[in-house]
C-alpha cells in the first residue's frame, strides 16, 4: 500500500504552481460539500441510526485517511462529519434548492480547479490516476497544515521528491 507520502508527493507532482493549489483551496472544498449535500438524499433510519450515502462514503474517506496518517485523518474525518452535517441540512430544504446549491457547488468547484490547472499547464491528476479524487481534499488539508508550519518531516519528504 502507498504511504500518504507517496500520495501526496504522486498528486502534488500536479500541482507545483501556487496560483493552482490557491484554487485547489477553494474548488476541492465546494466538491466535495457538493457531494456531501447530493449524497445526502436519500437518507433513512437503520438500527436506530440515520444513515445516508453521505454519510456512508465519508465514513469510508475517513477509514482511508485515518490509516494513511492519524493526525491529517482525524483532522479529515471532523471535516467530513463538518460537511455531513452541513450536507444534510441542504438535504432538507426543497428539491430545487437542494440540486441547485448541490450542482452549482459542485460545478463552481470544477471551474476553480480547471482555472488552476489552466496555470499549471497541466491535466488533473485523476486523469492518470483514479485515486486522484479521494487525495485532492487530503492535500488540500496538508497544504493548510504546511501554511501553518506543522508536520514539517512530511512536507519536506513530498519536497525532496522534486528537488533535484
Amino acid at each position: 500500500m502507498k504511504t500518504i507520502t507517496d500520495h501526496l508527493a504522486g498528486y502534488a507532482a500536479y500541482h507545483r504552481d501556487r496560483r493552482n493549489i490557491y484554487t485547489h483551496l477553494v474548488g476541492i472544498p465546494m466538491i466535495v460539500i457538493a457531494i456531501e449535500i447530493l449524497l445526502s438524499r436519500p437518507s433513512g433510519i437503520i438500527m436506530g441510526v440515520p444513515l445516508s450515502p453521505a454519510i456512508l462514503v465519508s465514513a469510508l474517506a475517513a477509514l482511508f485517511y485515518l490509516k494513511l496518517d492519524v493526525f491529517l485523518g482525524v483532522l479529515m474525518t471532523l471535516l467530513l462529519g463538518l460537511a455531513v452535517w452541513l450536507g444534510s441540512h441542504v438535504a432538507l430544504l426543497p428539491t430545487s434548492a437542494w440540486l441547485s446549491w448541490g450542482i452549482g457547488s459542485f460545478v463552481i468547484g470544477w471551474v476553480f480547479q480547471f482555472i488552476g490547472h489552466y496555470y499549471e499547464g497541466r491535466k488533473p491528476a485523476f486523469v492518470d490516476d483514479i485515486m486522484g479524487l479521494a487525495i485532492g481534499p487530503l492535500f488540500v488539508v496538508a497544504e493548510v497544515v504546511f501554511m501553518l508550519g506543522l508536520k514539517k518531516p512530511l512536507h519536506q519528504a513530498i519536497e525532496a521528491r522534486f528537488s533535484s
